[in-house]
């Protein structure tokens, strides 16, 4: 049994995030979104394939030639677009396991997959199946057909982008033309392969984690966190410091003298807590943090090389690399209104249904001291602010 695991696109709906880093390599709660996979699969499996493309280097250079033994081979996608694109230098015999990166499968799902017989497709009910790639059964409970939001009922199944298959899978993907997007969709490769075989539908037993835009990654942050059962201190903590629940504190980090830790947080390598700082609620640090005295970070994704002056205050926000904050920022994380947040993503005002979220603030961004921001914005690289300024 093989996998294969796709990988190549950049994540646009992630945007800004992903101008310098693919997808797939955005981390949650210390590792990348692809190792949950890797994890959840590498020992049922003799070889794992990557469809890459995208800043391919960072993934090749990150995983290398196997995971924890089991081999990794990488195919790069062509100019061709899409889903069934990715598999057109692909081919062997055997039965695979083919994955979409754009979510993490708890491993009983995926174990499931790989083990049963038949050939299979996970899937999840809903009530709004105009949404979603939705299969249709026949009375024997096979799938028979795969169709993009369907505006009468059909069924209520909806398409996980995780399946099982044959071989014939390759020969079929040869056999598709464009679609009217000017694609080549492997939904369409589904429909031939349905025609000829027994393809079963597996509903999902366990949680899925869809991260789409960047405040998903805060709620995944939390879904991983909540699973921490014990600390691992890796590394120096000072007198006076009070930790409630539970930490990771990597190599080389710090918690000075007065600071006060509630509930699960990670520190990676390298990293000062200065004294008197207050860290809550799930919150994840990435390497060369320095967060300076008297600070208050709640709910928070804080990426490599960032720099939180004193008497700063970050909630409810997603900051990435080589950011700097002066002392005194604050920004709000609350409409007057009360009424979710909504964000600009790819020139679209997003409904996020979030109650509260501050900044998504881009790679080597630089906050001025004292500077006031309105909540559920999000900033471009090189933004830099000026005291006081309230940003619109």
């Amino acid at each position: 049994m093989k996998a294969i695991i796709l990988a190549a696109w950049k994540g646009s709906r992630l945007a800004p995030l992903t101008e310098t880093i693919p997808k797939p390599m955005i981390n949650i709660a210390g590792k990348p979104i692809l190792e949950y996979t890797l994890e959840n699969i590498y020992n049922k499996v003799d070889e794992i394939i990557i469809v890459v493309k995208y800043l391919k280097e960072k993934i090749i250079n990150y995983f290398w030639d196997n995971y924890k033994n089991t081999k990794i081979t990488y195919q790069v996608q062509g100019e061709e677009k899409w889903t069934a694109a990715a598999l057109f230098w692909i081919d062997f015999d055997d039965d695979f396991i083919l994955i979409n990166w754009d979510s993490i499968f708890e491993k009983k799902d995926l174990d499931n997959l790989i083990n049963l017989e038949w050939y299979w497709a996970l899937v999840l009910e809903t009530e709004t199946p105009e949404k979603y790639w939705i299969f249709k059964q026949n009375k024997q409970w096979f799938a028979i057909e795969i169709i993009e939001k369907p505006k009468e009922f059909i069924w209520n199944l909806a398409n996980l982008w995780a399946y099982k298959f044959s071989q014939e899978i390759f020969t079929l993907n040869k056999q598709i033309k464009l679609s009217p997007r000017w694609e080549y969709e492997i939904t369409d490769t589904i429909n031939l392969f349905l025609k000829n075989n027994n393809f079963k539908l597996l509903n999902l037993k366990w949680k899925i984690i869809d991260i789409t835009y960047p405040w998903d990654i805060l709620s995944a942050n939390k879904y991983f966190l909540e699973k921490l059962e014990k600390s691992e201190i890796n590394w120096k903590i000072e007198e006076n410091v009070q930790v409630k629940w539970n930490i990771i504190l990597w190599k080389w980090s710090v918690l000075k003298s007065g600071t006060y830790i509630e509930w699960n947080v990670i520190f990676g390598e390298n990293c000062i807590i200065w004294p008197n700082c207050y860290i809550r609620w799930t919150s994840v640090f990435g390497e060369n943090c320095h967060i300076w005295n008297a600070v208050e970070i709640k709910n928070s994704s804080i990426w490599n090389n960032t720099n939180a002056g004193h008497l700063t205050y970050i909630w409810d926000s997603v900051i990435w690399n080589n950011c700097n904050f002066g002392a005194g920022f604050k920004v709000a994380n609350l409409r007057h209104d009360k009424k979710n947040m909504r964000a600009m993503i790819k020139w679209e005002l997003i409904e996020t249904w979030l109650k509260k979220l501050w900044i998504i603030l881009w790679d080597n961004s630089s906050l001025g001291i004292n500077t006031l921001c309105y909540p559920a914005r999000i900033f471009p690289e090189w933004f830099t602010s000026l005291p006081w300024e309230i940003i619109k």
